[in-house]
């Protein structure tokens, strides 16, 4: 059993979430019981992930993509409405790390996936960034196009899009998880060969082929999986309580 307070502390603490300027709160969104027995990570807080916390039994659902972002309208109605009324009902805690749970040097999304590819060599995407969301890393024998579109897809346990460029081989690869398709400028800045994230849109098929940067579209999804389970583990070790992943495969 632990404190909930201990635990919102250790992981703002862990994760420097205060050094971050993000597009929604960071920490407890929603405040439940005060004493935590067992944890259920998840993706994103959708109803189908608040459903499985609640026959679970667990006290806490912690996530990537939690509440309250900006732009988003105000009232709490609707499916939006639904979610909340569940949590509160239960007096469940919702805990959602963003940007923090991209960027962490070990526990984050984007540590994962240069562990799942073996990357080596890890710098920032951006280096004017303090805790950078995107990163670089090696591969330490270069591949074929084709057959790093292979390799991704079958690491991510997801069939990635390529869109291709001129260059014949790859190994100097960029990646930042998610909707961030549009980093894959800094990727070129950078001289990077290929660039991986979740998302693709249309604009992103002639950017890759005009700034010559192999790009690879993993999954939103996919590509965050990683980052909650690791801290949900972190904290499971921290504190001596239980945790569990709940995994509602998005195609997207």
């Amino acid at each position: 059993m632990a404190q909930l307070n201990d635990i919102i502390q250790w992981c703002n603490q862990t994760l420097k979430s205060h050094e971050f300027k993000d597009y929604a709160p960071n920490g407890l969104q929603i405040e439940g019981k005060s004493e935590v027995n067992k944890i259920l990570c998840a993706v994103t807080a959708s109803q189908g992930a608040i459903d499985a916390a609640i026959a679970q039994g667990a006290d806490l659902l912690l996530v990537h993509h939690g509440y309250f972002w900006k732009g988003e309208a105000y009232p709490i109605t609707g499916m939006r409405g639904k979610r909340i009324k569940s949590i509160i009902k239960n007096d469940l805690s919702l805990v959602g790390y963003h940007l923090p749970l991209d960027s962490h040097p070990t526990l984050g999304n984007n540590a994962a996936i240069a562990d799942l590819l073996a990357l080596e060599r890890i710098e920032a995407l951006d280096p004017g960034e303090r805790n950078p969301i995107g990163n670089i890393g090696f591969l330490k024998q270069p591949m074929t196009p084709r057959a790093f579109k292979d390799f991704v897809s079958e690491q991510l346990h997801f069939d990635a899009i390529h869109l291709p460029a001129d260059k014949a081989s790859v190994q100097k690869i960029g990646y930042c998880t998610g909707g961030a398709q549009d980093f894959i400028g800094k990727a070129a800045e950078q001289n990077c060969d290929a660039y991986i994230s979740g998302e693709v849109s249309e604009r992103t098929f002639y950017e890759a082929k005009e700034l010559n940067v192999h790009y690879y579209a993993c999954g939103h999804h996919a590509t965050e999986r990683y980052g909650v389970q690791r801290l949900a583990k972190a904290i499971s070790e921290q504190f001596n309580i239980e945790y569990s992943y709940f995994e509602l495969n998005n195609p997207i």
